[in-house]
């Protein structure tokens, strides 16, 4: 990833709390958004959007999307990148 992109995303992140703390409460661990949203203090659903958010930007990457509940997140190799400037 150049550096243009990577400011671009670390803007993205930035500009919303919840996709920022999130991506920081995941870091370098795999975790379920209800877990996120237990260490965030905020609903699951804002958790969930911000996941959404995330991973159309390829931060997060789910790692069993087949499952309906219990879905576990991990950040992808550029959202490790973007996490080491928040």
């Amino acid at each position: 990833m150049d550096e243009k992109e990577l400011y671009r995303k670390l803007g993205f992140v930035k500009v919303s709390p919840y996709r920022t703390n999130t991506l920081k409460s995941i870091g370098n661990e795999i975790k379920m958004p209800s877990e996120i949203g237990k260490e965030l203090d905020v609903r699951t659903s804002q958790v969930s959007a911000a996941l959404s958010d995330l991973k159309q930007e390829k931060l997060v990457v789910c790692v069993n999307e087949e499952m309906r509940k219990g879905r576990l997140y991990k950040c992808t190799q550029m959202g490790l990148e973007v996490l080491k400037y928040l």
